[in-house]
């Protein structure tokens, strides 16, 4: 699946973008010219200044949300293991292979009854940093798993010498909820289009 046509990243002191390398020169020139002059975010929670601009010119679908730091403390959770196995994943998380788990590690999860209901896992990652990506299983929801799996996992990502990071949606109540919890800092906004 190929990445967003345009993405824009807003801190409070800078701005980051990327133009995807298919589109056509002068769209990607024109979407550049106007990211350069966007200003960086007072508030992440507002728009680009030039969000029309940039929906009129490329279109596709919105995505919009924070992207957070975990605080320096990260207090240890209870009952959470490294996945190693796939027979873990297997019940409540079919379609995994033995390659993901490696290129995904550290993959973190609570396990009930032999298998794992709630995980988190590198949804991308460098040498530098690594972004979550977390996901329980429908009926083990509204229990509190996420934070104790994403804190886990975070202790994890830092033991390895990396920065967890950790992003979302505006619209996504559930991973909101999550980064209240766990106290997570807001650094930027993420704005891209697909």
């Amino acid at each position: 699946m190929p990445g967003p046509m345009f993405a824009l990243i807003r801190g409070t002191s800078s701005c980051v973008w990327a133009v995807r390398a298919d589109l056509p020169q002068e769209l990607a020139d024109e979407l550049e010219r106007l990211a350069r002059a966007e200003p960086p975010a007072a508030d992440l929670r507002t728009d680009p200044v030039h969000a029309e601009r940039y929906r009129a010119l490329a279109g596709g679908e919105l995505y919009a949300g924070p992207a957070f730091t975990f605080p320096e403390e990260i207090a240890p959770p209870p009952a959470t293991v490294l996945v190693g196995p796939l027979q873990l994943l297997a019940r409540n998380f079919p379609g995994w292979t033995s390659a993901e788990i490696e290129g995904r590690s550290p993959v973190v999860a609570v396990v009930e009854d032999g298998h794992a209901v709630s995980v988190c896992f590198c949804a991308r990652r460098s040498d530098a940093a690594a972004e979550a990506g977390l996901e329980t299983a429908a009926a083990f929801r509204g229990r509190g798993l996420g934070p104790h799996v994403a804190a886990a996992w975070a202790l994890a990502v830092r033991a390895s010498g990396r920065i967890p990071l950790y992003s979302t949606s505006w619209l996504n109540g559930a991973s909101l909820s999550v980064a209240r919890k766990l106290s997570l800092v807001a650094y930027a906004n993420t704005w891209s289009l697909s």
